[in-house]
């Protein structure tokens, strides 16, 4: 169980944590980042992208939404 005092946005915390596993799209101040949600920890996401992980921090997101899966 983790402690809520440490999570900036407990609400983000808890809607990634069930989109693990699933294709994302991440809006950052920077960029954008499509790819699997691996992994939620207080403070940064994992997401897979072309088997390579990429690490953003929790503060940095805008925005997130499932990927569209291709037809």
């Amino acid at each position: 169980m983790t402690q809520m005092g440490s999570i900036s946005n407990p609400y983000l915390y808890e809607t990634l944590n069930m989109m693990i596993g699933q294709a994302i799209v991440v809006q950052t101040e920077k960029n954008i980042q499509q790819g699997k949600l691996v992994s939620v920890l207080p403070d940064h996401i994992v997401v897979e992208v072309s088997r390579a992980p990429f690490f953003i921090r929790t503060d940095e997101i805008e925005w997130v939404t499932l990927a569209r899966s291709k037809k």
